[in-house]
């Protein structure tokens, strides 16, 4: 089984993933994000984003209730199920979930989260964040023993029910240590992970475990984020992972290729 986790933007092309998959004779499990469409809806409904710097430079969305409820819409809503519709046009049988359906992740909200603003370092207590734990593998599993590909994004749920935003990249190191998975796909707008992030000419091919460290200090905001999530999924068990171009034909066949860049 491989999870295939897949970025937000509205270049990603979903009929050339559809098209890939169905010719690939693998298990997968899908994570998806959809941050543009977020930003676009948000807009429309009069409420801007407020992103929040952490002081090591990673970058999340600050969520109070009302941004959950228009997360909630777009992300498990319209484009989860744009996915499915996508998905199902192949004959792949997706079903879409969130991590709240079924517990499929189980999260613990943050007591408060450190904000860098105008050189000065803040403590917000109000975001409805935190992390994935643990993963309902029953269901999954179930889920992908019947034939069906399960396709989750956020949000997550507590134990006391309460629905928060949870990082994607973060919480598919935790389904990969419950899932005991060897191999992750990461596909995005860009070629894979690059030496200069606006110049697609500079693609590294391939990166040591031991040169994580290293690359999460260079890197900025969300493919921070994205590196932090290769650190926990090798350190989760995961053997290889590779990033990939979600806007080009064979997405996933092309990274396996090593067409972009390969974490071993």
């Amino acid at each position: 089984m491989i999870i295939l986790k897949v970025g937000g933007g509205k270049k990603i092309n979903w009929d050339y993933i559809a098209q890939d998959l169905k010719k690939i004779r693998e298990e997968f499990v899908i994570v998806h994000g959809a941050n543009a469409w977020m930003k676009e809806i948000s807009e429309r409904l009069g409420e801007s984003e407020k992103m929040i710097i952490s002081p090591s430079g990673q970058i999340s969305r600050y969520t109070n209730e009302k941004t959950m409820d228009i997360l909630t819409m777009v992300y498990s809503g319209l484009v989860n199920k744009k996915i499915v519709v996508s998905l199902q046009k192949y004959g792949i049988n997706a079903i879409g979930l969130s991590g709240a359906d079924g517990r499929v992740w189980l999260a613990k909200r943050k007591d408060a989260i450190l904000s860098f603003q105008n050189g000065k370092t803040k403590i917000i207590r109000d975001s409805l964040t935190g992390k994935v734990v643990s993963i309902n593998t029953q269901l999954i599993l179930q889920l992908v023993e019947n034939g069906y590909v399960p396709v989750i994004t956020i949000p997550a749920i507590t134990p006391d029910g309460e629905l928060i935003n949870v990082d994607n990249d973060r919480a598919i190191a935790v389904m990969a240590k419950d899932l005991k998975i060897d191999e992750i796909i990461m596909l995005f707008e860009a070629p894979g992970l690059l030496t200069d992030p606006n110049d697609e000419d500079t693609l590294i091919k391939e990166v040591k475990r031991s040169e994580l460290e290293d690359y999460f200090k260079k890197t900025e905001k969300r493919m921070r984020k994205k590196i932090l999530g290769v650190k926990e999924a090798f350190d989760n068990g995961v053997k290889k992972i590779y990033f990939g171009d979600g806007r080009i034909p064979f997405p996933v066949s092309s990274a396996l290729n090593g067409n972009g860049t390969i974490f071993s």
